[in-house]
């Protein structure tokens, strides 16, 4: 009877990080990532074909993206017994290597990376207003942690806050909406039943305007998704931000989004993602006066609970796993 070497069971821990790393979430459901896999080493690559170059001309939501799929990947290493060492931005001439994954050997499993783990599957955005009752401290507390454990920043806006939100999101849109490109480049990542795998399907949009004060993503028509009449009165919206504002300090967002949503997810709170303030540079700037200008804001968070766990969003689809991995 063969056994199979230890060299071949971490290629095979690595090629199950990857597949994981595509549940991440990401700029429309583009899923930007590819991933090469070696006998040892994961690298990730930006995906240029699944760039929205009218929407994010600069990668910036896309680098965000990979670097929530790395912080998944990463995740299910340690979850599964695993040592990896992390490389980001490479400095080795290739531009859209993002990041390396190297597996170094066994290591005591990590109870954080389980938890993530098992959390990974139910994460979801869901883009129906928040109904239920707020979330407690301790909650908003933890989030608040496993992002700044990211060595990324976060603020949670004040009341008062929320209305500047809401203008420069609205701001935001109405200026991207004048954009024939932007409409068409919108249009070819939302709506429909998404057979490619990839986008926004009508099953996940709001099948009508919701009536809340800071306005959700319009995505030029109505979908599939039935929504109540909640204001989103007991939503807190938390800020995504860093002193850079280079590659590198995206991708490290990304990984933030991530443990943040996980944490999230893992204590029955729902999460948005908010990027039309950080697709607009005037609106950007806005986010960032928010912040008195001590750094640079990264995407914007709406956190919640639903009235019950049952009731749950649809998941957005996936692609296949040959669609992102590459084999050496």
């Amino acid at each position: 009877m063969t056994h199979p070497t230890d060299t071949q069971v971490g290629a095979h821990a690595l090629e199950e990080a990857a597949a994981i790393g595509g549940y991440a979430p990401s700029i429309c459901n583009t899923q930007p990532w590819r991933w090469r896999l070696t006998a040892d080493t994961l690298e990730l690559r930006l995906a240029s074909e699944r760039i929205m170059r009218v929407t994010d001309p600069e990668a910036r939501l896309a680098t965000l993206s990979c670097g929530a799929a790395l912080h998944h990947a990463h995740v299910a290493l340690r979850g599964q017994g695993w040592d990896a060492i992390v490389t980001r931005m490479p400095r080795d001439g290739d531009p859209d290597v993002l990041a390396r994954l190297r597996v170094t050997g066994r290591a005591p499993t990590d109870p954080a990376s389980v938890e993530y783990l098992r959390t990974i599957p139910l994460r979801h955005t869901d883009r129906r207003p928040v109904a239920g009752s707020p979330l407690d401290a301790a909650d908003i507390t933890a989030v608040v942690a496993a992002v700044q454990a990211q060595d990324t920043e976060s603020h949670t806006l004040r009341p008062d806050q929320i209305l500047e939100l809401a203008a420069a999101v609205d701001h935001a849109q109405c200026s991207e909406a004048k954009d024939p490109a932007w409409r068409a480049e919108l249009a070819a990542w939302a709506g429909g039943t998404r057979p490619s795998g990839s986008g926004v399907p009508d099953a996940a949009i709001p099948d009508r305007v919701t009536q809340t004060t800071v306005p959700g993503r319009d995505f030029g028509h109505h979908g599939d998704l039935p929504v109540g009449a909640a204001h989103d009165t007991a939503a807190v919206f938390v800020m995504l931000y860093g002193r850079g504002d280079d590659p590198i300090d995206w991708l490290r967002a990304g990984e933030a989004l991530s443990a943040g949503w996980l944490t999230a997810t893992a204590r029955g709170a729902t999460v948005l993602p908010y990027s039309a303030p950080i697709e607009v540079v005037a609106s950007r700037q806005a986010m960032r006066a928010m912040i008195a200008s001590v750094g640079h804001p990264y995407l914007l968070l709406r956190l919640g609970r639903t009235d019950t766990a049952a009731d749950l969003a649809p998941h957005a689809p996936r692609l296949p796993v040959e669609q992102i991995i590459d084999r050496a």
